[in-house]
């Protein structure tokens, strides 16, 4: 006799920014593959992360928050890793922040509505005293939008994830896996590294400078105990150079020394990073620069 059937699939997690995203997939994984900030729009383009179970292999993908501005090349490639993500998947997991007001996501509704099979996971339950309220926003959501299943969970404290997983498993075709039941991610540690600075940038600058600048590596070199990378952060102006240099090149060291430690536990060896600042006019616009950073 044949065992249970296995399903497996692409899973796109959309929202609107802050929902949570980016730390629901590390929550899922265990590990740390996709930038985290508290500022909107830190995930700039698709992030794989695989989730194996016994019988299913979910591989989600961590969209950029649903936006309806696009002033740059930028903004305008982060929309099209957005639907190409809804085009890709099999199932749609939809995060909802409900410390907001949740149903002001309708608008991002319009974008799901051929999405055949839609699980609506509401988070950060765990800052919400009266739990009456998350019923009834459960019941508000079913009669608006008819998900597959509604799932109330806590990315931070990873609440109810495996009743997450069990809804959406079975929405996923019935096939053999699609990778390694041990990879965890698609992405190159040479693109992870990349988005481990740009985290750094976002935390550590101030309120816009990091939205004006990106991240480039231009050397990746693995030894045993031991990986050299080299890479440019890129900005608009010069005084934005000056500020992510900072005196005597005390912010870059501390931008430096942060993001390595990331990128160490990533790897699992020493790391010896190099970083340069470069002045790159319009970067958000300049179609070839995008495609060097992956954003085509």
């Amino acid at each position: 006799m044949s065992g249970p059937a296995t399903h497996s699939g692409y899973v796109a997690i959309v929202g609107r920014p802050n929902a949570g995203k980016s730390t629901l997939l590390n929550a899922l994984i265990g590990q740390k593959i996709s930038i985290t900030s508290r500022r909107p729009q830190t995930t700039r383009q698709n992030i794989s992360g695989i989730v194996t179970r016994e019988n299913a292999q979910l591989v989600f993908l961590d969209t950029p928050g649903f936006q309806t501005e696009y002033r740059t090349g930028l903004t305008k490639a982060m929309d099209r890793g957005f639907k190409q993500a809804l085009a890709e998947a099999q199932a749609v997991l939809w995060l909802m922040d409900i410390t907001a007001r949740v149903h002001a996501d309708g608008e991002l509704f319009e974008h799901l509505v051929h999405c055949p099979s839609v699980v609506i996971a509401l988070n950060k339950i765990d800052r919400i005293a009266n739990k009456n309220q998350i019923l009834t926003y459960i019941q508000q959501l079913d009669l608006a939008y008819h998900p597959k299943a509604i799932v109330p969970i806590s990315a931070q404290n990873k609440l109810q994830l495996d009743t997450l997983l069990d809804a959406l498993a079975p929405l996923l075709p019935e096939q053999e896996f699609l990778f390694a039941a041990d990879e965890i991610t698609t992405a190159s540690m040479r693109n992870l590294a990349s988005e481990m600075i740009r985290e750094k940038l976002f935390r550590l600058l101030g309120q816009e400078l990091p939205y004006s600048t990106a991240v480039e590596i231009e050397s990746f070199e693995e030894k045993p105990g031991l990986t050299r990378i080299g890479a440019v952060i890129l900005v608009d102006k010069p005084g934005q150079k000056a500020i992510v240099i900072g005196k005597g090149g005390e912010k870059l060291k501390e931008i430096g020394s942060a993001a390595r430690k990331d990128i160490e536990k990533l790897v699992g060896s020493k790391v010896f990073l190099q970083l340069w600042v470069k002045v790159k006019t319009a970067w958000a616009d300049d179609r070839r620069m995008l495609n060097r950073l992956g954003m085509s």
